[in-house]
């Protein structure tokens, strides 16, 4: 099944198509880290300590790597234009209901809600921006919705906190409110009907998206975005303590790595579409060394921001690759693999935190890289053997074989 685009048109309303999944992809990742910046203020406002404000941070990413499969499994036959409409109209009233909360309670309800449908949105929306566009194209689409989240965390959620600051915590929320709202008036004009890039119900597509090959994929996601999580998470103590900076130049820093992650997210889709496999190897490999350097030459600043580039051009650009690869070996079951792709890097943040929390507390900031470095290291042989994994055949659910193609394009199911 093709798109509804109309003929001669499909080039420029394909764009804007993709540019209105962008742009809710911007507004979910917005809400999902703005929430970090006015913590103090929640924490005053419903009397709880900062520790207990925190857990609004992690019933966030539990909604999307729990709750975003459940909501796509519970979801699975509904058109997939539909399914974005309402993801956005609920991410709304979630927030809504954040700004509205006069107790922790029902702000952590908010957070566990418009976390599941971050982890809906996404999967769903990177199966439509593959259905957008060739086959050749589709990393660079896919790369569209991811590239949304990282420049989120350059634009969004700085201006997101700077609101929030000013105006008190539920300004930022409002702040949110209206991205969604922007976002969800952008998909009802630009988003065309894309078929699914599975078939058949929950229970044909989950026989394909949980087969073997797809959950390897997933794994090696997971220690991929792990190992970077295990240093990224406490890279501020380690910018203080071990480079010597802090304050204003702390901010500098994360500012060139995220900068560096959106770019590194756009020129991945096109690596993607290359050799999805090599990307993600090549990635893994340079971000050992740009760990290792971090690690080595931490005193030094303009190394360490080197070294950040490196770190965030490769880090965040290998995850189109990576998303590509699991809806292509999911087969007909690319639109449920689609979410866990999102679950299994918010999985891979998590557990690179408390791995973080743990070297921080055994050892010292100073050696957080370099925990980072062995889980990074873990990783290279399994993104190296990810070349062996193929798309099922159709009526089977294994997939180790030979090296996969070059290229995705020819892998990736077509859309409907």
């Amino acid at each position: 099944m093709g798109t509804d685009i109309p003929p001669g048109a499909g080039a420029s309303r394909g764009r804007y198509a993709l540019a209105a999944l962008a742009l809710g992809a911007f507004a979910i990742g917005t809400a999902e880290l703005v929430v970090v910046g006015v913590l103090n203020q929640i924490a005053g406002d419903l009397d709880v300590s900062e520790g207990t404000a925190g857990l609004l941070v992690t019933a966030y990413a539990l909604g999307i790597s729990l709750g975003g499969p459940v909501m796509t499994a519970a979801t699975i036959r509904l058109p997939r234009r539909l399914l974005l409409w309402l993801a956005l109209a609920v991410f709304i009233l979630g927030n809504v209901l954040a700004v509205f909360a006069g107790a922790f309670g029902m702000l952590l309800v908010a957070r566990v809600v418009t976390g599941a449908i971050h982890g809906l949105f996404i999967g769903v929306a990177s199966a439509v921006a593959a259905g957008l566009v060739p086959a050749e194209r589709r990393g660079q689409a896919v790369s569209m919705v991811f590239g949304g989240i990282a420049v989120s965390t350059v634009v969004g959620v700085p201006l997101g906190t700077l609101i929030g600051q000013s105006a008190g915590w539920q300004a930022a929320f409002v702040g949110v409110i209206v991205l969604g709202a922007l976002a969800l008036a952008a998909t009802l004009a630009a988003v065309p009907a894309v078929g699914g890039s599975g078939s058949g119900g929950l229970g044909a597509q989950a026989k394909y998206a949980f087969a073997p090959p797809v959950l390897a994929m997933l794994a090696t996601g997971l220690l991929v975005m792990g190992g970077q999580f295990t240093a990224f998470t406490f890279l501020a103590p380690f910018l203080e303590d071990v480079t010597g900076i802090s304050g204003g130049a702390i901010s500098g820093f994360l500012l060139i790595f995220g900068v560096a992650s959106a770019v590194g997210t756009f020129v991945g889709g096109k690596f993607a579409d290359r050799n999805a496999n090599a990307t993600l190897f090549v990635g893994n490999t340079v971000l050992v060394l740009a760990l290792g350097a971090l690690y080595l030459v931490g005193s030094n600043p303009v190394l360490v921001a080197l070294a950040l580039a490196g770190w965030g051009l490769v880090g965040f650009g290998v995850v189109p690759s990576l998303q590509l690869r699991v809806i292509s070996l999911a087969g007909p079951g690319g639109d449920l693999a689609a979410t866990l792709g999102a679950s299994a890097v918010n999985a891979g943040i998590a557990a690179g935190a408390a791995v973080g929390g743990w070297a921080v507390s055994a050892y010292d900031a100073e050696n957080v890289p370099l925990a980072a470095l062995v889980i990074c290291l873990v990783a290279l042989p399994a993104t190296w053997a990810t070349r062996f994994l193929r798309v099922p055949a159709p009526g089977t659910v294994t997939g180790v074989a030979g090296p996969a193609p070059h290229s995705e394009a020819a892998s990736v199911p077509a859309s409907g």
